[in-house]
């Protein structure tokens, strides 16, 4: 072989090399690790392990104890074979709505059940026909999760997450139920919903296009701001359940104090306040 043939050989390896790397075999059932949860990875069209799920202790979600119940009582029928409903838990920012999904797959797991979390993000919400295919086929039970979901003006994909949580016609996996958060109840800034029926030849049929998504949830779970009582009970169990030995600490004044800095209280500003009061007493926040 000439030199010319070596390095056309040679050049044609790096090119096949670099396409396999940017478009992976798809993935096998068989050759997925053995985790409790997952995050989808666009990219490379891979579920990759999670090892350790950034989760409290149920017990630790305060002044969300309907909603607590509600998303329980569905996922110990889902796992136990029963008929379960997509759930979607919207409500204002901080108020523990991703933490309760999390908290509760955690639960549901320590109650001996075999649960997987996915997590797909909402830029590659066009993927969960495949992955739903996926994960079908796996004789295991999943929860597939999206925080924080919303979709903007000229955006389309919400077709695509209508069509995977009706199934088609196969119907939605018995293996599967989808959970997401969001700020929107609807999924989508009223002023989308609206500008979309003043443009259409068919106004009413659009504006039933656009709302109907959230319609695909069964469960509609609504999280709403707290009170001050119900606030310091969080910053107290938090301060039970590490152990943080605040001294001469006027906790309670100064957790106060820190929610109105922030101009709210919510499970996210009792969680920062104890942050800053472990970094000053020395004590490490470790999950348990």
């Amino acid at each position: 072989m000439t030199d010319t043939n070596t390095d056309l050989v040679a050049q044609l390896t790096r090119i096949a090399d670099a396409l396999e790397r940017r478009t992976p075999a798809d993935m096998l059932p068989e050759n997925l690790v053995s985790a409790d949860a997952y995050v989808w990875q666009s990219e490379i069209r891979q579920l990759v392990a999670v090892e350790k799920v950034n989760s409290l202790d149920i017990e630790l979600l305060k002044g969300i104890d309907e909603q607590r119940d509600n998303l329980l009582a569905n996922t110990l029928g889902f796992v136990a074979g029963l008929p379960a409903n997509n759930a979607l838990l919207w409500g204002a920012r901080g108020t523990g709505k991703s933490s309760l999904v999390k908290s509760v797959h955690r639960s549901v797991i320590a109650k001996g059940f075999d649960l997987g979390l996915v997590e797909i993000h909402r830029e590659d919400i066009a993927d969960l026909p495949y992955l739903m295919s996926f994960l079908q086929k796996i004789d295991r039970f999943f929860i597939i999760f999206s925080d924080d979901l919303a979709f903007e003006g000229g955006e389309s994909t919400y077709k695509s997450l209508k069509a995977a949580l009706e199934g088609g016609i196969e119907g939605r996996p018995d293996n599967i139920v989808f959970y997401a958060t969001s700020n929107r109840r609807h999924l989508m800034p009223r002023q989308m919903i609206e500008n979309e029926r003043s443009t259409a030849i068919s106004p009413s049929e659009t504006t039933e296009e656009t709302v109907s998504l959230s319609d695909r949830f069964g469960l509609w779970i609504g999280f709403h701001s707290i009170d001050q009582d119900t606030y310091l009970a969080m910053v107290d169990d938090y301060v039970r359940f590490y152990g943080i030995k605040a001294g001469d600490i006027d906790v309670r004044h100064e957790a106060l104090a820190w929610s109105v800095g922030r101009g709210s209280r919510s499970g996210r500003v009792a969680w920062q306040f104890i942050t800053d009061l472990a970094a000053r007493t020395k004590t490490k926040l470790n999950r348990k």
